[in-house]
């Protein structure tokens, strides 16, 4: 089993590169080999194609040489040359279709990717161009409606293939100079519409004769909108939309066709302000200038509006006076005039004979009475309906003609006017002959002379009466405006009608034919619009009829409804799409039979397996016929289930997969405590026999190693000695052995047993470093501490007796030596001493006058004399000056018990190391 999904991996792994989906619109992924299907362009069989420059393949190159001459050198190194060099082209080649093939594929499988990546991007876009418009409808009144078919060119603008010519059906790609309508704003190719501007431009002036052509200009339609454009609007360069720049370069940040500059188009209806969007497509959206204005009836307040909506209601009662001039307008505030008086009135007719409930907004009216006044002539009455004003003179007062209007009589309006008895000499219907009969009153008869009569189309002649038409049953042969049909109408005059049939051609979509009345040149773009649907038909695009064959079907949003392939009972959320479904990656969850666990691996119902036994083609010029992988249901793979584990040791607990249960190492040091309780196993985790009696489970078994190292136990602090027993448990015996220390003072050296200094605590240790005998060092007064041997600084606390003088040293007393040290005490002068200072100041003086005087007569000789004199008295004073104290016994003989001290410690340190020995 495990060998079998080891193969699937593989072929996986190896189909990404030979297998390769082509989407089909019709009939969804087809899975093919690499080589499958030669299309033009397309590479050979198994990555393979043609090799270039004309080289030979090896097997060709093989056959070669097979016929060249055995004993010629030359020609076999050729032909082996040409046998490499074919055999690296091939293998060139079958590397490089195998990439293409590779990257196909990995294109294919990350489709779905690349969906959600072209729907973020377009809804990207969407969110851009919403936020261009957003400003139009921010304040006062904005109306997005108006903006939609300007979004709607600016979206087709940014999508590939969205805009299309409609005369030669193919797509507007961004490097095409085109040619938008202003009517429409359609756009088309630039070559395009020239085309059918001159074959429109050639069409109607075509029936006209020389000397008419050239001299009017005809104008020609709109493909879309049939809005006409003179013969100077031809268009005859490139221009972006708003008409600024020619020949507008390619950009990649900018609209297709646009010069990225403010469009500036007068906006229609003309307001005088102008667009303010980037050179766009389409109509200029309304304006979105803000300007003050007050509403129809000029009531409310001015208040800040778009311009494109500057005129408003109020909705207050519009209060102006109708045409009936008795009524207000009470419908709210309107735009353009008052509609007519709803109100209904009783109202006289003209001519006041009768009264009738008639609308407020129609006070004249006419009854249908004849007015019946009498005329001035005083015979006749007025024979008008209801008019306004008088009636007017008689109509039969005045001079009157005769009929036949050639004799004039002056009557009374009570006698008719005779006939005169001339000839009539009317025109009859005919328009050629003249009434011959007598002035009479009425019509004249009808013509009855016989004539030479030419038929309507002039090829015909018969004598018959004038009144009656002649028509021939000759039928025309001219050919109608369509130039196609004839005429084909009896006795035609020559001015053919237009062709009346339909054109019947094919159009440039190849779906329809054209339904207009058959005409000449180029028929006009089909009318239709085909929506192109995803596979659910959910979603669908309206593209120009024609173009559904290359337009891609749209992305849709839905979710595939198709039932799953394999056993589960949904398949996974994917979108709606053609062909056949993504492979179902949900998991198997099928019971395992061994384990009873529900298989987690990926739905294998359709895996691809790689085919063995396949016959390897033998060059390039043999194709596979059938692909490299197939689907099949593969067995469930090993349980993978973690399930927990002690190892051996019984050091930790894992999770082994399902199939691999059992017990297992897990490769650490053993790490039991062994007999000796301080050294653990340091073999690698094995199977440990536990024992009944024993509840340390940490315990080393009888597999584990036997410890046979020294004791290492960590001695206690100030031993320096090691343990004299192999590793062992518990604690180790007490040390024994003596250690030499000196003593607080440094000078004794005294030997304890270790385990008294070492189990001693600080009081004890000091007990044991003590030689018993005074302290040697100095206090800081100089005297010795009289202490025993003891540890740290010696305490200031020297009670030796010293003598105090005062100032002037007559009284004298003995003090301890700390209280003097401390300045506690002090011995001041008395009046005595103040006295004997005094008189010895006196005399002080009197000696230096003296001396100063006999310096003076003394010269040099005397000099020094008297230094020495001086130097006495000084010496004399500072004995004077100083405080007796009394040496004791230590300071005067310590130079000489120094040497025996040491004597005697050598001899105490060579009798104990004789006696230990």
């Amino acid at each position: 089993m495990e060998a079998s999904w080891r193969q699937v991996a593989s072929g996986r792994g190896r189909a990404r590169g030979r297998a390769t989906a082509v989407p089909s619109p019709g009939n969804g992924v087809h899975l093919r080999g690499a080589g499958g299907g030669r299309e033009k362009g397309s590479v050979g069989a198994a990555g393979l194609g043609p090799i270039p420059g004309g080289a030979a393949t090896p097997a060709a190159a093989g056959s070669s040489a097979r016929r060249s001459p055995a004993g010629s050198e030359a020609p076999q190194t050729s032909v082996a040359s040409a046998e490499l060099m074919s055999q690296k082209k091939f293998e060139e080649i079958k590397k490089a279709n195998q990439a293409a093939a590779k990257k196909l594929v990995e294109e294919h499988l990350n489709s779905s990717s690349e969906e959600e990546g072209d729907e973020d991007f377009e809804g990207k876009r969407g969110k851009i161009v919403a936020n261009t418009f957003i400003t139009y409808t921010t304040q006062t009144d904005g109306d997005v409606r108006e903006l939609e078919r300007t979004k709607q060119y600016v979206n087709e603008a940014f999508q590939a293939g969205a805009m299309t010519c409609l005369i030669c059906i193919a797509s507007v790609k961004r490097n095409q100079a085109v040619w938008s309508c202003s009517g429409c704003f359609c756009i088309f190719h630039m070559p395009c519409i020239q085309k059918w501007a001159k074959d429109s431009q050639f069409l109607v002036s075509s029936p006209l004769t020389d000397d008419d052509f050239g001299k009017r200009d005809y104008p020609w339609p709109c493909p879309k909108c049939r809005f006409e454009y003179k013969r100077s609007d031809t268009p005859s360069r490139y221009y972006c939309y708003c008409g600024k720049v020619e020949d507008p370069p390619l950009d990649p940040w900018l609209v297709p066709h646009s010069c990225g500059q403010v469009c500036e188009r007068d906006f229609k209806p003309p307001c005088g302000h102008k667009c303010l969007l980037l050179c766009h497509p389409g109509p200029c959206p309304p304006c979105p200038k803000m300007v003050t204005t007050t509403c129809y009836c000029k009531k409310a307040k001015p208040i800040p509006r778009r311009c494109s909506a500057k005129e408003w209601s109020c909705h207050l009662p519009c209060g102006r006076k109708l045409l009936c001039g008795q009524h207000k307008c009470e419908n709210p505030c309107h735009a353009g005039s008052c509609p007519p008086c709803p109100r209904v009135s009783r109202q006289k007719c003209v001519c006041g004979k009768q009264v009738a409930e008639r609308s407020c907004a129609s006070p004249l009216w006419h009854c249908d009475q004849v007015c019946g006044k009498t005329l001035p002539c005083g015979n006749h009455t007025c024979e008008q309906v209801c008019h306004v004003g008088a009636c007017g003179e008689c109509p039969r007062s005045g001079k009157r003609f005769c009929p036949c209007q050639k004799s004039k009589f002056s009557l009374p309006c009570t006698e008719d006017v005779p006939t005169c008895g001339d000839s009539c000499d009317k025109v009859l219907e005919c328009g050629i002959h003249r009434c011959s009969q007598r002035c009479h009153r009425g019509p004249c008869e009808t013509c009855r002379q016989e004539v030479e009569k030419h038929c309507r189309c002039g090829k015909h002649t018969k004598r018959m009466p004038c009144h009656k038409p002649y028509l021939c049953e000759t039928k025309c042969v001219k050919l109608r405006d369509c130039q196609k049909h004839q005429c084909r109408r009896k006795c035609c005059p020559g001015n053919c009608p237009p062709c009346d049939q339909n054109c019947g051609r094919t159009l440039g979509c190849r779906n329809h034919k054209c339904p207009s009345v058959c005409h000449r040149g180029s028929c006009y773009p089909c009318p239709e619009t085909v929506d192109v649907k995803c596979n659910c038909g959910n979603t669908k695009v309206t593209v120009p009829c024609g173009r559904e064959r290359t337009t891609r079907p749209p992305k849709c949003k839905e979710q595939c409804s198709r039932p799953p392939t394999c056993h589960h009972t949904s398949q996974e959320k994917h979108r709606c799409h053609f062909g056949s479904c993504p492979p179902c990656h949900q998991p198997c969850r099928k019971v395992l039979e061994k384990c009873g666990h529900l298989c987690p691996a990926p739905c294998h119902d359709q895996a691809l397996i790689k085919q063995t036994g396949r016959h390897q083609p033998s060059g390039p010029w043999e194709q596979p016929s059938e692909p490299a992988f197939i689907q099949t249901a593969l067995p469930c793979p090993p349980c993978q289930v973690p399930i927990p584990m002690e190892c051996l040791g019984k050091h930790e607990v894992s999770p082994l997969p399902c199939h691999t249960v059992g017990p297992y190492s897990c490769r650490r040091v053993c790490g039991r405590t062994l007999d000796c309780q301080n050294h653990t196993c340091i073999k690698e985790c094995h199977k440990v026999t536990e024992i009944d009696s024993c509840t340390d489970k940490n315990k080393a078994g009888p597999e584990c190693l036997q410890c046979e190292e020294g004791c290492s136990k960590s001695r206690p602090p100030g031993c320096p000695h090691p343990c004299v027993l192999p590793c062992h448990p518990g604690e180790c015996p007490p040390c024994v052995q003596m250690l030499r220390v000196k003593c607080h003072c440094k000078i004794t050296s005294l030997y304890v047993e270790c385990r008294k200094i070492t189990t001693a605590d600080v009081n004890e240790k000091n007990l044991l470093s003590c030689c018993k005998n005074q302290c040697p060092k100095e206090l800081p007064c100089g005297h010795r501490c009289k202490e025993m041997c003891h540890p740290g600084e010696c305490p200031f606390n020297c009670n030796q007796k010293v003598k105090l003088r005062c100032p002037c040293k007559r009284i004298k007393k003995e003090l301890q030596c700390n209280k003097v040290r401390e300045n506690q005490i002090s011995i001041e002068c008395d009046i005595t001493c103040k006295e004997m200072k005094r008189k010895a100041s006196e005399i002080k003086e009197a000696e230096a006058k003296a001396a100063l005087e006999e310096e003076k007569r003394r010269q040099q000789a005397e000099l020094e004399a008297f230094e020495n004199r001086l130097k006495g008295r000084r010496k004399k004073n500072r004995k004077r000056d100083e405080v007796a104290v009394e040496l004791t016994l230590w300071q005067k003989y310590k130079y000489y018990l120094f040497p025996v001290c040491a004597v005697v410690v050598l001899v105490f340190a060579w009798y104990i190391a004789h006696g230990v020995d």
